[in-house]
């Protein structure tokens, strides 16, 4: 990446050769080159919130920045372009968006999520720390950066204005308001599930910000809910890219012997599953851990894993996560365990698991999703 300061190595993580999105993009680069040219240079406590493969607080490295990440595999690639650049250990802070923000910040940066309610509760958790002479910035590529963005830095933080374009990516100015009233956190948000979906049928539901379809169930989920498989008297079930841990807390809920680990890449989404599965008083054991799908988990150690696979990574297509889940979910089944997948019907995942388990059987499907089965043999 160029920038006004030099030309960091970046990757994102884990790490693939065969991988060519890159770890920035031209809003990233944008934005590194605007506050080199401010004048005079933003100077205090940096907070960069968002930034998803550590790109900025690489590049910012020397004025002692704190990073906020709602990602965990952003998080461990901040980590390795840190070292890789030579970048002292500490020099960079890392928080999590479960973390409780700095209580000052001067310069904010906001690298503008895919999820509009992650910005609003980010932006929520932050505006106390911002005073009226802190200099907040955000940046994003145009397709990115909707109305509805604006009226989101404008209600909770002051006055906003944008860029013009440059490769495709803006900037967004916002001038901080000490005597603005902000709304009350919505977040997380909670709601009751409708009687159609199996053990969790009437059950609540947890969600914390930018979590996937965080006001209502998505279909692809309904469906799956109401096709899991019974219980089978205990074992060791996984819930592979929780989420808010609905399709967890109903094999917990179907099997009360059954160990249930909660798993996710997203530190907001593993929030949900806990809560999830705590509102709903479930009998059983459950462990909750962020971290890049089964690794870490031992080989033949699990009996079930429940999967719905996210096709995007922000805002490319790609089925590299898929990949590493089923793959993943192959080295951790015993023997006649098995894999449960729900997604569209055009994503073609019964092409991935013939190659991985040998075999992939349709256990239901409609015009939009299918549920397929893979048995470790």
């Amino acid at each position: 990446m160029t920038t006004p300061w030099g030309e960091p190595e970046l990757s994102r993580f884990p790490e693939d050769p065969r991988d060519r999105l890159r770890a920035w993009d031209a809003s990233d680069e944008y934005l590194l080159r605007h506050l080199a040219d401010r004048r005079p240079a933003p100077d205090g406590a940096v907070v960069v919130v968002g930034d998803r493969w550590g790109a900025l607080v690489t590049a910012l490295a020397a004025h002692r920045p704190t990073q906020i990440t709602d990602s965990w595999l952003g998080q461990e690639a901040t980590r390795a372009n840190l070292a890789r650049n030579g970048v002292e250990p500490g020099a960079v802070r890392l928080l999590t968006t479960q973390d409780a923000p700095p209580e000052r910040v001067d310069v904010l940066l906001v690298r503008v999520p895919k999820s509009l309610a992650l910005l609003e509760d980010q932006l929520l958790r932050l505006a106390p720390s911002v005073h009226a002479d802190t200099v907040v910035v955000g940046t994003g590529m145009v397709k990115e950066i909707h109305t509805s963005t604006l009226k989101l830095f404008e209600r909770i933080l002051g006055p906003t204005r944008t860029s013009l374009a440059e490769r495709k990516a803006r900037l967004i100015f916002c001038t901080p308001d000490p005597s603005l009233v902000r709304p009350p956190n919505p977040w997380p948000y909670r709601y009751t599930l409708p009687e159609d979906v199996g053990a969790v049928s009437g059950r609540t539901v947890v969600n914390h910000a930018g979590v996937f379809c965080a006001d209502r169930l998505d279909i692809g989920t309904r469906f799956f809910l109401r096709h899991l498989p019974g219980a089978r008297g205990g074992g060791r079930v996984v819930d592979l890219g929780c989420g808010n841990g609905v399709v967890g807390t109903a094999a917990a809920l179907a099997d009360p012997k059954a160990e249930v680990l909660f798993v996710d890449e997203s530190f907001q989404a593993v929030a949900s599953a806990q809560d999830t599965y705590r509102a709903n008083d479930v009998s059983g054991h459950a462990e909750f851990r962020v971290g890049d799908g089964l690794a870490g988990v031992p080989a033949g150690s699990v009996d079930l894993v429940l999967n719905n696979p996210p096709f995007h990574s922000h805002q490319a297509t790609t089925d590299a996560t898929a990949w590493r889940m089923f793959t993943g979910a192959r080295r951790t089944l015993r023997p006649g365990g098995e894999l449960w997948v729900v997604g569209n019907r055009h994503l073609g995942h019964h092409v991935k698991l013939r190659r991985l388990f040998g075999n992939s059987e349709v256990v239901a499907s409609d015009p939009k999703f299918v549920i397929l089965r893979a048995v470790r043999r």
